[in-house]
């Protein structure tokens, strides 16, 4: 009997486990927001913050972005050729980035790229007692480093996927007319006419909610870090898995939101 209850003992560590964590996170979340709305407000960190999450994943994000819309033109285009139906391929190239491929794609890299050196960052900060100290000073640790932060990770993302889709049509349209032998002319008027507004607002709000949550998920992780150097870098591990599970999770909801059918 106790080793039939052992796996169900053990499931419901995990599930306590998980609700612990989401809860500390909410809390943690919660108390860096209301820096927001309490002065001071630490415009260095910020701009600095920006500059490093929109302008430094700039050359990932657009490479990723490019070879994104090329792939799927060409994949697209062998599926539709069959039915002589060619002329979707750029309806589809641009509907699978703005609505889905650019947002996912770039917040996955920014999550490898960002998520890891916010995380170790603080870290570092944490286990060398600078956090402690900024205590010490009567500064609050949460609204020095991690308000700032969620304010410009989250301003930051639309504006790299606004660029990412943009290169992504730009894959396409290259891929297309280069290698396929379409029209330019006729994929420029198709691409056009498939690009709605809601499918581009859509995928904006998608990338401020990642952006989010990768600033969010990295300051935690860091912040709670423990165990010198080895606990960094497991901090900087567990904000890359934990945030890219969530960009896949949260895109799905916000789909199922957006557009359910």
């Amino acid at each position: 009997m106790t080793f039939i209850l052992l796996p169900l003992i053990a499931l419901g560590r995990f599930i306590l486990s998980g609700f612990r964590h989401a809860g500390a996170i909410t809390v943690f979340g919660l108390k860096a927001l209301t820096g927001l709305v309490r002065p001071p407000f630490y415009f260095r960190t910020f701009f600095r913050t920006s500059i490093e999450i929109g302008f430094l994943s700039l050359p990932v994000v657009a490479l990723t972005a490019i070879f994104a819309g090329a792939v799927i033109a060409l994949q697209s285009y062998t599926g539709f050729k069959q039915y002589h139906a060619q002329s979707a391929v750029a309806n589809i190239v641009v509907l699978a980035v703005t609505r889905e491929l650019g947002p996912v794609l770039a917040g996955l890299m920014v999550a490898g790229r960002v998520g890891a050196a916010l995380s170790a960052q603080i870290g570092t900060m944490r286990v060398t007692n600078q956090i402690d100290a900024l205590t010490t000073l009567s500064t609050n640790p949460i609204k020095y480093l991690v308000t700032p932060r969620l304010l410009a990770a989250t301003l930051a993302m639309p504006v790299l996927v606004l660029i990412a889709d943009i290169l992504g049509a730009f894959g396409g349209f290259s891929v297309s007319v280069l290698k396929l032998g379409i029209e330019p002319r006729t994929y420029i008027s198709a691409t056009i006419e498939a690009v709605k507004f809601s499918d581009t607002m859509t995928g904006l709000v998608k990338a401020a909610i990642f952006g989010f949550l990768i600033a969010l998920l990295g300051c935690y992780h860091g912040y709670n870090s423990r165990g010198g150097a080895e606990g960094v870098g497991a901090a900087a591990t567990s904000t890359v898995v934990a945030t890219s599970v969530l960009i896949l999770l949260f895109d799905y909801i916000l789909t199922d939101l957006f557009f359910n059918v």
